[in-house]
């Protein structure tokens, strides 16, 4: 892939819940940067690649709709999020 291609930092996190049972999220376990396939995945939105992940991403609300780690869906009780400053064209 050339440069110039969308990307997006990945944080996989545990969900946990406070004391009140409200959802939270655990300390970052993993980030991974993706980029652009230039294919549609099978929930129909961008497919992004990179550290054997591949994922799902609705780049307009910059969430990850589908996710896979190492071939494998995401454990019970993780989350995959969209790093804040991620999502930006690399320059080149």
């Amino acid at each position: 892939m050339h440069r110039g291609e969308p990307r997006y930092d990945i944080r996989l996190q545990p969900q946990t819940a406070d004391f009140e049972g409200h959802p939270e999220h655990g300390p970052v376990l993993r980030v991974i940067t993706v980029r652009a396939t230039g294919a549609a995945g099978e929930s129909g939105y961008p497919r992004y690649a990179g550290e054997g992940v591949e994922a799902d991403v609705d780049p307009r609300t910059r969430t990850v709709e589908a996710i896979t780690v190492d071939g494998e869906e995401l454990p019970y009780g993780w989350v995959a999020l969209i790093a804040e400053e991620s999502g930006r064209a690399e320059a080149g």
